[in-house]
């Protein structure tokens, strides 16, 4: 059984400004990059190393890979501009869980990480366009 801890704080940074004419797509990937980066800033004030960024497999993605210590964080990061599409740490489905535990198994694998007590954290960020960022930080989100 997982226990969480949920911390949250507010990040006074405000984003940049996307350039004029800038598809859509391309400002939610460096909307989703920020967030990313955010978060991996989060992490290593809470005293965790951060050992990948988006590390790729058949099996899908990793946001962030880190260790506490202990043993290794698997961190999901969820970035986004407002509650349109529902609040970050809500919206991580069943298959995605799945993917990012498979994915989690691979890189183990590709490491040749010996068994170690392993854990899945969330870290959503809401980061409005004309404000500062909200992270909230799930630990044993799933």
């Amino acid at each position: 059984m997982t226990t969480e801890t949920v911390t949250t704080e507010t990040v006074t940074t405000t984003p940049a400004p996307a350039p004029g004419g800038t598809p859509a797509r391309r400002r939610t990937a460096d909307l989703g990059r920020r967030g990313e980066d955010l978060a991996a800033a989060h992490l290593e004030r809470r005293g965790l190393v951060v050992l990948s960024r988006n590390w790729r497999c058949r099996d899908g993605e990793l946001d962030i890979v880190a260790t506490d210590g202990d043993g290794l964080v698997f961190c999901e990061v969820k970035t986004r501009a407002g509650p349109g599409w529902g609040q970050p740490v809500e919206v991580l489905t069943e298959a995605q869980r799945r993917r990012i535990h498979l994915a989690a198994l691979a890189w183990m694998t590709a490491f040749r990480v010996p068994w170690c007590p392993i854990r899945f954290d969330l870290v959503g960020v809401t980061w409005p366009h004309d404000g500062p960022a909200h992270l909230q930080h799930v630990e044993g989100a799933f």
